[in-house]
């Protein structure tokens, strides 16, 4: 590993580390006291105007632990758990803690033990009568399913907006023929919107990989409390529902002690999975920059390239090189997450730091977002891509193809002579669309000596000169998947179907989570007499 990514990995380690493990205790300072003590004396609001007030970055530890507590009022109190006499002076205490919270430089704790003396100070120890079969472990691993579900739909929404406009490009360079690469050297022509659609299609996974990864996440600890539940009859489903989960962990000793370490562990996966598709496309491009006459580059300025400080004729891909820097850090971050979950028993909360966590996914945002600026950025030059094709033998292939199609010659023996061809041409420095016929029937005719397939070529010069065409090459493709303009079409719809589907997913599950939250601020709201 390079030290640069050591470093990024150790970062992601130490990123925002709980000051205190779910075990320990703390006393709250007097100023918080004082804080506490101020906001209760506060002018009331409808916690539901406070809500839509708050940003969704907002939705951090507090947010949640306030959440929680919420539905643990109103829950409780429904089911008798709480008495309905104080349950009002307990729901106005929590929201004064709350709606400070909310202020500028206001408290926002991040854990159970750092949250509660607020609550106290706000309300007296009547508060805790709140904490009925809850522990930190449950409570703390609900927020973080939270939170990283929340990550997960921004990450979601960028990877669609990249995919969407690799299609869009694609539809527009469906025509344009360029050459493709395998193991660094071209290889053959193709079509630069089939190009890009397979990149979509990449994307396309991993846009189901976080499908199914959301559906792990998007399922509620609460009720579990430490590892076994409680002699509390709760409502682990009404629980579930209130704060936007679609379910429940099923069972209690996996909630908090193993699911909570998977959880970040498979976000991690589809983060890695998406930076190497980014750097993959990234470097594709990069490497023209090497060239003396490159097909494809940025558009210059707008902070895509810059001017050399030393050499003048120099535009560097400022752009290109940010882009697979980020994808490197999230891919760092993403294996910061798996080393803490190595070797560690269940219950430890190695890997289980949210601010790492939510760190690791923002950069596989920014990486996703900054590349969807080098797509819009980029400028194709066809004839520059046909130059290059038509100065290497990237039809090569095609020769031993139509000769087997065609004339029923063993693909290996036409393969053999369209490779004496290559290396007659490249040795003669010859072009293909400058070989004389006349030689290619010498070669033919020598390789096919002695062998059962002795004679002269079977393609007349137009056919043969027909076969060295790329976009004849590109056009003429059958099979199912190709650059064809059928298929192209065909696969365009379809990519424009899934990118328009994954819209509707993502909008019906924050859908979901706002309306269960609305849901709870109303109830909450009655409780507390605000309604």
């Amino acid at each position: 590993m390079k030290s640069s990514s050591l470093v990024l990995v150790i970062g992601a380690l130490a990123f925002g580390a709980p000051a205190f493990s779910a075990e320990t205790t703390q006393n709250v300072s007097p100023a918080a006291s004082d804080a506490a003590a101020g906001a209760g004396r506060a002018k009331s609001t409808s916690t539901s105007d406070a809500i839509a007030a708050r940003p969704r970055a907002r939705r951090d530890e507090f947010f949640w632990l306030g959440e929680i507590n919420k539905a643990s009022a109103v829950i409780n109190t429904n089911e008798g758990l709480l008495d309905p006499k104080l349950a009002p002076g307990i729901a106005n205490a929590l929201q004064r803690v709350l709606t400070a919270g909310d202020q500028p430089g206001g408290q926002r704790p991040r854990t159970v033990i750092t949250f509660e003396p607020l609550m106290i100070a706000a309300g007296g120890e009547d508060v805790t009568l709140l904490h009925a079969g809850r522990s930190s472990q449950d409570m703390h691993a609900t927020y973080r399913s939270a939170i990283l579900r929340d990550d997960l739909l921004r990450l979601a929404t960028q990877l669609n907006t990249t995919s969407a406009t690799l299609v869009e490009l694609a539809g527009r360079y469906a025509g344009t023929i360029v050459p493709n690469y395998t193991n660094g050297v071209a290889a053959q022509p193709n079509s630069y919107g089939h190009y890009l659609l397979g990149f979509a299609a990449a994307l396309d996974r991993d846009a189901q990989r976080l499908r199914e990864a959301y559906a792990r996440v998007d399922r509620c600890a609460m009720g579990t409390t430490v590892l076994n539940g409680s002699s509390w009859p709760l409502d682990r489903a009404r629980m579930a529902r209130y704060l936007g989960f679609s379910a429940v962990v099923d069972n209690a000793y996996d909630a908090s002690q193993i699911s909570s370490v998977d959880e970040p562990v498979e976000v991690a996966a589809v983060v890695t999975s998406v930076s190497l598709h980014t750097g993959s496309f990234v470097e594709d491009v990069m490497t023209q920059y090497a060239e003396s006459r490159p097909w494809i580059l940025l558009q210059e300025g707008g902070g895509n390239t810059y001017v050399s400080s030393a050499m003048p004729q120099k535009r560097n891909p400022g752009l290109l090189n940010d882009t697979r820097s980020e994808a490197s850090t999230a891919i760092a971050l993403a294996n910061g997450v798996v080393l803490q979950a190595h070797n560690i028993t269940p219950g430890m909360s190695d890997p289980k730091d949210v601010r790492a966590n939510s760190a690791m996914v923002d950069s596989a945002v920014d990486a996703l977002r900054r590349w969807d600026r080098v797509l819009k950025a980029l400028v194709v030059h066809p004839q520059r891509a046909l130059e290059e094709l038509n100065s290497d033998w990237t039809a090569s292939q095609e020769v031993a193809d139509v000769l087997m199609r065609k004339y029923h010659l063993p693909f290996r023996v036409g393969h053999h002579f369209a490779s004496n061809v290559v290396g007659y041409a490249k040795a003669h420095d010859i072009k293909p669309l400058d070989f004389p016929y006349a030689e290619a029937q010498r070669i033919y005719a020598d390789t096919v000596r002695d062998t059962p397939y002795a004679g002269t070529l079977p393609m007349s010069e137009s056919e043969w000169r027909a076969t060295l065409d790329p976009a004849a090459i590109v056009a003429h493709r059958t099979t199912s998947g190709g650059p064809q303009p059928a298929e192209m079409n065909r696969m365009l719809a379809e990519a424009r179907a899934r990118i328009d589907a994954q819209s509707k997913w993502i909008a019906t599950r924050r859908a979901t989570i706002d309306g269960a939250l609305a849901s709870l601020d109303r109830d909450f709201d009655t409780l507390r007499g605000a309604r």
